[in-house]
């Protein structure tokens, strides 16, 4: 037995940083799969017009980052946490948490999107035979361009929309229904998305990080939350060699070896800087020059330990599954054609709010009376 715990300490140990890294990658992309699979067979089921053999998993909500936020403004002006998609409030929260305490891991750590981009990232430098950063005076205004999708989204929602407003919004029919709407637009994808998709990611091999650097608005709130974060990647400079391996090992080509500590908003911590470092502690991830330091592999802890803990914390408090019954998903996909179910440039249709919810308390009534 102490032989085995043995052996699989001294495995741990063996792990280099970028194992560790793709580890979790992989473990997180392997739930998301899932959970993209479980709703899938979820909502067909659905389409035939059976009660489903599975339950919908509130995961999917983490892919409806607009109406999280919404989500968030009303709770922090309302105090109400809402029951359409509260799984989605509580994964956007874990998000901000990674990069309030570890800089921006979930790009690095968690996020597909950033996964295919390491990989889009090495057909560029096997197709160039090199890495092509593109020159500051275009570099630093492209990367402006996702601040600016930020900000219209900040003000779209923090500032334009009041409390009456994020209410309409939250228990709208088109609302309750934007995981399925969102399926709905990579099963039945237009031409045109087709083509945006196909542009983006050439693009993203002609130009590394083209998405994540230039265009993701969820990196540029991540990226201004970072500056506050509690661990930082750090560099001594007595120890240092000055041999640059730190900056070329960077993906997003940070000069590491020209500062003492990264305070880069576009520092992913991948880590990669203290893998390919020669010098022990010399680059190393802390709360300060002097206290704190922590491992890699407490790193990936931290941040298996952020999501599972928090999701965890959702369901012991109510906050996790959403409160629309069998019965009012089946009435939703019967008629999410009509024009209720709508959105035109970012607004919902009209509807009677209070006829609306009374109508769906009475079918979730009746699928309670008959047992489903």
């Amino acid at each position: 037995m102490h032989d085995n715990q043995r052996q699989i300490r001294n495995l741990f140990k063996r792990l280099s940083i970028p194992a560790y890294r793709k580890i979790t990658q992989y473990l997180f992309l392997g739930t998301i799969l899932l959970i993209g699979i479980e709703f899938t067979v979820f909502v067909h089921q659905l389409e035939k017009g059976v009660v489903p053999s599975i339950q919908r998993p509130p995961g999917i909500e983490a892919f409806l980052p607009i109406s999280s936020l919404i989500s968030l403004k009303y709770w922090l002006t309302t105090g109400i946490f809402n029951r359409v998609h509260p799984s989605g409030l509580v994964i956007l929260l874990m998000i901000l948490l990674t990069a309030l305490l570890l800089k921006r891991g979930f790009c690095s750590w968690v996020c597909p999107f950033g996964l295919l981009t390491e990989y889009l990232n090495r057909i560029h430098e096997i197709a160039f035979k090199k890495k092509y950063p593109l020159s500051r005076w275009l570099d630093y205004p492209l990367r402006s361009l996702k601040y600016l999708l930020l900000a219209f989204f900040l003000w779209a929602i923090l500032i334009k929309m009041d409390r009456a407003a994020l209410d309409y919004f939250i228990y709208s029919p088109y609302n309750m229904v934007a995981d399925i709407k969102m399926l709905y637009f990579f099963e039945h994808i237009s031409r045109f998305a087709v083509g945006v998709l196909v542009t983006l990611l050439i693009l993203s091999i002609l130009i590394r990080n083209f998405w994540c650097r230039y265009l993701c608005p969820y990196g540029a709130l991540l990226g201004l939350l970072s500056s506050l974060s509690l661990f930082k990647i750090y560099r001594n400079q007595a120890t240092c060699t000055n041999c640059q391996k730190c900056t070329r090992s960077c993906p997003v080509d940070i000069k590491v070896h020209q500062t003492s500590v990264v305070r880069s908003d576009e520092c992913h911590a991948c880590l990669n800087c203290i893998s390919a470092c020669p010098e022990k502690e010399t680059v190393f991830l802390s709360v300060s020059k002097k206290i704190g330091r922590i491992r890699p592999w407490i790193y990936a802890v931290l941040i298996g330990v952020i999501f599972l803990g928090s999701s965890i914390a959702g369901r012991a408090t109510g906050h996790w599954k959403n409160t629309i019954s069998t019965h009012e998903y089946l009435f939703h996909v019967r008629h999410l054609n009509l024009p209720i179910y709508q959105h035109n440039e970012g607004r919902v249709p009209g509807y009677d709010k209070a006829a609306w919810l009374t109508m769906l308390n009475s079918l979730k009534a009746s699928g309670e009376e008959r047992g489903d």
